[in-house]
């Protein structure tokens, strides 16, 4: 299967998100990384996220058929964790964008 290029930037712009949280639907439209029209599911499948960069927490078995999985990375502290956080919350414990390729032998 081709993977198209991707270059990781700080300001990529993702094909879909897979999330239950609205705030980080709203975080990532805040940070670049989604468009408003950015589709959003609660729950992926494999036809979901073939080929897609996907902002996300995915199984291995979806992330492998992804081209690539973005993470905000977050350094939330022991009070807030477990909590559905809006966007405001979880800005400041923003420490950084990663993106994962994970391929499957």
């Amino acid at each position: 299967m081709g993977r198209r290029s991707f270059q990781v930037t700080a300001m990529t712009n993702v094909d879909l998100i897979v999330t239950r949280h609205q705030g980080l639907v709203d975080l990532a439209k805040r940070m670049g990384l989604a468009t408003d029209g950015c589709p959003v599911l609660a729950h992926a499948t494999a036809d979901d996220v073939r080929g897609k960069v996907v902002l996300g927490v995915l199984p291995l078995h979806l992330a492998a058929e992804a081209q690539a999985v973005v993470s905000v990375d977050l350094d939330l502290p022991q009070h807030l964790r477990g909590s559905d956080l809006a966007a405001e919350e979880m800005l400041p414990c923003v420490r950084g964008v990663s993106v994962y390729r994970v391929t499957k032998e």
